[in-house]
């Protein structure tokens, strides 16, 4: 899966695309605070099962978040928000949210048992796997979510790639590398700490680093009479 690294590393570029006047090292710290926070959820492992992505890797979270600050600072008459850290501030808030969001729980939810999506609501797991294509022969396919209709009945069942629940789903991190059952026969507990374990991760991770470098060295153009 995805490291923390992996997700501080893709949170960074956007981080540098969408804080524009905004952009300082307070403004990073806060994303990047943001990006990891729901990594947490693997503390919460040995008291629940199937915590890890579940409690903070999920859509409900976010979409809460966003309803507040939509609420807060564009239709209250006075914004609490805006009032302690002004536009600026506002705006950090919904870049820091977008990159939660893109550069961790999406990135999640397309790998192994994927995410509890809709928790605390509905229990769960989501995966996004598939492949969108259009082919000369079949035309427009798509895979990710799988509809089957009944000939008989005429009724649709869509999957949107459902899995198994808090109760079944167990993904393996440093907290928790295996199970209890697991666990119980290991003479020794292998706790391993991802940093990039596939090419295009530390690929991602390079390129983050690379792009708030970058930046730091950028000068505005002279200007001109």
């Amino acid at each position: 899966m995805p490291s923390t690294v992996v997700h501080a590393g893709f949170a960074l570029l956007l981080a540098a695309g969408l804080l524009k006047d905004a952009y300082d090292r307070k403004a990073l710290a806060v994303v990047l605070l943001i990006v990891v926070l729901p990594e947490i959820d693997t503390l919460l492992g040995p008291v629940m099962p199937g915590a890890h992505r579940t409690v903070g890797h999920n859509f409900v979270v976010p979409a809460a978040a966003a309803v507040f600050l939509y609420y807060d600072t564009r239709i209250r008459e006075t914004s609490l928000l805006r009032e302690r850290v002004a536009d600026r501030g506002v705006k950090i808030a919904w870049v820091a949210l977008f990159v939660h969001f893109f550069a961790h729980v999406f990135l999640d939810w397309a790998h192994l048992e994927g995410v509890n999506a809709l928790w605390p609501l509905h229990d769960r797991f989501f995966r996004l796997e598939g492949e969108l294509l259009w082919s000369s022969s079949e035309g427009f396919v798509q895979t990710f979510v799988d509809i089957d209709l009944d000939p008989e009945t005429g009724e649709r069942a869509v999957d949107p790639g459902a899995g198994g629940t808090t109760g079944t789903v167990h993904v393996n991190n440093p907290v928790e590398p295996g199970t209890s059952a697991e666990l119980a026969d290991e003479e020794v507990i292998d706790r391993r700490f991802p940093i990039a374990n596939r090419g295009w991760r530390l690929y991602l991770v390079l390129v983050g680093v690379f792009t708030v470098v970058a930046r730091r060295f950028q000068r505005d153009p002279p200007e001109t009479e």
